[in-house]
């Protein structure tokens, strides 16, 4: 770059450093907490309706029923939600208590699918208690992507894992599960392209593919 050319530029990032600009980037920061914030509020909330059973009240037989035709929430995210905020309620109480202090930079607020990631780690039998703790740090104090936590994770495990059929077969089982829940919405999206089925039955197979899907999350 010549001089000429830096100069240019320094002369518009100065033009830029403005008070509308500066207003923009707090903005920005603030709308980012905000959004990270959103859904522990909403898994709240959604945790109170499945617990008392209000969707009862409101003529749903079934909260996922009430979560998909009132909300447009589909099973396993709305599962997703509750899980996750009940194993924050049990697990980090104190994170709740603060709900997101304000000085804490977005970066550093935990994503739901990183503390998902967290939730469905501490069931698994290779980790250690140091293992978990690590990963819990990451995710609550640093606000690790979810993606890089589950690398993580994937790496602890492999360090750590013993060979044990039973814990492999659990693995293909999961596997072949996924591969059913992708082989029935490949059927259903074909199958109502091309009219192959009446309608209830694609209703059917779209119903067990959530089911499994909840199941396996």
């Amino acid at each position: 770059m010549s001089v000429i050319d830096q100069e240019e530029r320094i002369s518009k990032l100065k033009k830029m450093d403005n008070p509308t600009s500066k207003e923009l980037r707090v903005r920005a920061s603030d709308g980012a907490k905000d959004f990270k914030r959103s859904w522990v509020s909403f898994a709240q909330t959604l945790n109170a309706i499945r617990t008392d059973k209000l969707y009862e009240y409101w003529g749903y037989e079934k909260f996922e029923h009430y979560t998909e035709r009132e909300l447009g929430l589909k099973k396993p995210m709305a599962i997703k939600l509750v899980k996750t905020y009940q194993f924050v309620e049990q697990q980090e109480p104190a994170f709740l208590q603060q709900e997101f202090a304000d000085d804490r930079e977005p970066l550093a607020l935990p994503e739901i699918d990183a503390i998902n990631v967290l939730r469905l780690a501490r069931n698994r039998k290779e980790l250690t208690k140091q293992d978990f703790q690590e990963l819990r740090k990451q995710v609550f104090d640093k606000g690790r992507q979810a993606g890089l936590v589950r690398k993580d994770l994937t790496a602890m495990i492999k360090e750590r894992k013993q060979v044990d059929p039973d814990q492999e077969r659990e693995e293909r089982n999961l596997a072949t599960l996924r591969r059913l829940v992708n082989a029935i919405r490949s059927f259903r999206k074909d199958a109502e392209t091309l009219k192959l089925v009446r309608a209830d039955i694609l209703k059917k197979a779209e119903e067990l593919g959530r089911d499994i899907e909840a199941e396996i999350e």
